[in-house]
């Protein structure tokens, strides 16, 4: 038995020196000291020595089995050590070698118009506000004078959540008005803008989603001049003092005498022709339609607790993409979606 100990010792100990790899490793381990293993086997066979022998033959093995635990450590301490040094080497860097620029951002266009228009408005006294997209019909409809069977509540212009058409994704950022005139007293001035989602079709000046901005200003003695006066003021800040505008009658439930404000199209000028064609951006009208406005009408003050008696207002919104598309001379609306960095840097 002592000579089986010895040529495991040595065998154990030949094998452990050549191991290269912690797997190779750990594979000599359950063969030499497993179970199952070389040393194992040897030591079943301590029954069948004499009583004298016993002592000395189990003081043999576990000098081996030390011998074999303590090579067994050195290897892995080395091997590990080995592995360790190659992952280095393998991960190193070059910190001489120049880096790679950093391209920063900046705002998107539509974001860069918001941005100055919040700023106008904000140094006009009007508290910017936000309100949720998913919306009820009572805010986004029946609270503002939309009545039913009115043609904006139809399952063909509105994304509707419910069959009984309850809960919607926001058609306008109007609702706002109502929540605002819920839990404010007047006088009031207030800007909301946002995403709001109409089954539109995309196309150079319309798209399913776009963003809308709604104004409102409730107070004594407010009359149709004030609106006009502050539209006009407003949006020669925006365009330029050369900008052209026009105002048309028009009809919104929720107003009344209610109207549209144009702007002269940039594309063709007015004339409705951009090289003997018929220009795309305004469809040939010269004029670009950027918002609705009116004085709120009474019921939809009364609607607020609000006394139509006493009090008076008017109320605007208007389209962020119309308004980014003449503030940057854009003359397809679809670009503004489409990520095009080619069309985005050269904001």
């Amino acid at each position: 038995m002592k000579q089986q100990l010895e040529a495991i010792k040595l065998r154990a100990l030949q094998a452990l020196d050549a191991a290269e790899t912690p797997a190779a490793l750990d594979e000599l381990r359950v063969k030499l000291l497993g179970k199952k293993g070389e040393l194992t086997a040897v030591l079943k066979m301590m029954g069948k020595l004499s009583p004298e022998e016993r002592p000395v033959m189990g003081q043999l093995a576990n000098a081996v089995r030390a011998d074999i635990e303590a090579k067994l450590e050195e290897r892995k301490t080395a091997i590990n050590a080995a592995v360790l040094e190659a992952k280095l080497a393998a991960e190193s860097i070059d910190v001489t070698i120049p880096g790679d620029a950093v391209e920063l951002g900046h705002q998107h266009p539509m974001n860069m118009v918001l941005q100055e228009i919040k700023e106008i408005f904000v140094g006009l006294g009007y508290q910017v506000v936000d309100g949720p997209e998913v919306e009820l019909a009572s805010y986004n409809f029946t609270r503002l004078n939309i009545e039913e069977g009115h043609p904006s509540r139809d399952r063909s212009d509105t994304f509707y959540f419910t069959d009984d058409d309850a809960v919607l994704l926001r058609t306008q950022t109007s609702p706002m008005q109502i929540r605002y005139m819920e839990e404010h007293k007047p006088p009031l001035c207030m800007l909301a803008p946002g995403r709001v989602f109409r089954k539109d079709e995309a196309d150079a000046t319309h798209s399913p989603m776009f963003h809308q901005i709604e104004g409102l200003v409730v107070d004594e003695h407010i009359t149709m001049g004030d609106l006009k006066g502050a539209l006009v003021a407003i949006m020669k800040k925006i365009y330029g003092e050369d900008s052209q505008m026009r105002f048309r009658p028009h009809h919104f439930p929720f107003t009344e005498p209610s109207c549209e404000m144009d702007m002269q199209c940039h594309k063709c000028h007015g004339t409705g022709e951009q090289g003997g064609k018929v220009c795309s951006t305004c469809h040939g009208e010269g004029w670009i339609e950027l918002l609705g406005a009116g004085m709120v009408h009474p019921d939809v003050l009364a609607n607020c607790g609000i006394d139509p008696e006493k009090y008076s207002g008017f109320a605007f919104g208007m389209g962020l993409e119309r308004m980014a598309m003449g503030r940057l001379k854009i003359n397809d609306l679809r670009l503004i979606f489409d990520n095009d960095m080619r069309f985005l840097n050269q904001f």
